[in-house]
């Protein structure tokens, strides 16, 4: 409703400054050539105030025919019909009034066809720019409208994506802790109370993130803090994990719950594939401008297969990419590296990237 009043205000401005601008311009003219007449005055006075009312109904006109959808020849002809038509009018209303005030043409001359055709001429080509303006600025207006929601609908799908990867991710880490802070509830209850803290600040961190595109890095790291936590409460002396976080890193902003992927990858992995303890660290630098994460775990790298756990996997890595190549794109790389009974996954990002 107040786009639609600020488009309707607009078009008011416009039509009446428009036109008095035009009638100044064409009575400067006729004064500079020093042929400024009462009855020159009286015609394009009157002709004008005529040529605003023609034209609010040419706006209703086509408002009525839904200019929307209509092919460019269709509306290109019917306007060029309505703007001669318009044309017409102008100059046979502004004849009449003369004729009936003052017994003659505008001008007072008589009413001859070489007078008419040269006013046909003349409205016909001021009608062409009014329709040129108003077509311009209503394509104008659309244009921006439907940016407005192609970018509001390209946000929405982002916060889908992302609210779906979560919903992808949580739902096992959260039973599968619930399930140990049932089993530690009668073991060792304190235990237990540590292990609800800690989940109690990682699902905070996963509700609030959500209302942001990005968080600082040192938000990231410290709801992955909470969630290794959990796990070693999980898998006590078989899990091994270390950060090496540089300080100057911490402030980089990044899209909210990226890494979590990576490090439920790692534990998954390396469950299957590491002696233990399984050996996970996080690390992150910033070089020359370039925020550089590694989530490095040992074991063996494991491609996605036709099972559950390939599944969610290949399905986890391929979010992390669809969401680099939105939220950074060619400013971004990422790379999963074995070597030496260690998993590697590589992320930069930055607008100078070097591979």
């Amino acid at each position: 409703m107040n786009r639609r009043k600020t488009r309707l205000r607009l078009f008011w401005i416009l039509q009446i400054s428009g036109w008095l601008l035009y009638l100044a311009l064409v009575l400067l003219a006729y004064w500079a050539r020093g042929i400024l007449t009462t009855e020159i005055l009286r015609e394009y006075a009157t002709a004008v105030a005529i040529g605003f009312f023609v034209t609010l109904s040419l706006r209703f006109v086509y408002k009525k025919i839904k200019i929307q959808g209509q092919s460019v020849f269709s509306l290109s002809f019917k306007a060029l019909v309505l703007t001669f038509l318009s044309g017409n009018i102008t100059v046979w209303i502004s004849a009449l009034l003369g004729h009936l005030v003052f017994g003659a043409g505008p001008r007072g001359e008589d009413l001859t066809f070489r007078w008419y055709l040269a006013a046909v001429v003349t409205w016909t080509v001021t009608m062409i720019g009014w329709n040129a303006l108003y077509f311009g600025i209503k394509f104008w207006q659309e244009g921006l409208v439907q940016k407005d929601k192609a970018d509001k609908a390209n946000a929405l799908a982002q916060t889908a994506q992302l609210q779906m990867l979560r919903y992808r991710m949580n739902p096992h880490f959260l039973f599968n802790t619930l399930n140990s802070i049932r089993a530690l509830i009668s073991e060792n209850k304190a235990s237990a109370k540590s292990m609800i803290t800690e989940l109690s600040d990682y699902l905070r961190y996963s509700l609030v993130s959500r209302n942001y595109e990005n968080v600082p890095l040192r938000d990231e790291i410290e709801s992955l803090r909470h969630y290794f936590i959990i796990q070693k409460m999980r898998y006590e002396h078989k899990l091994d994990v270390s950060f090496d976080i540089d300080p100057v890193a911490e402030d980089y902003p990044i899209a909210s719950f990226l890494i979590h992927p990576l490090a439920e990858n790692a534990v998954k992995h390396g469950m299957h594939t590491s002696p233990l303890p399984l050996k996970i660290q996080i690390s992150a630098h910033v070089d020359h401008g370039l925020l550089r994460i590694d989530v490095i775990n040992s074991g063996s790298w494991i491609e996605p297969s036709g099972q559950d756990g390939g599944r969610v996997i290949g399905k986890g890595l391929e979010n992390v990419r669809q969401r680099l190549a939105d939220a950074y794109p060619g400013q971004h790389h990422f790379e999963i590296i074995e070597k030496e009974r260690f998993v590697h996954v590589r992320l930069a990002i930055g607008k100078d990237i070097r591979r």
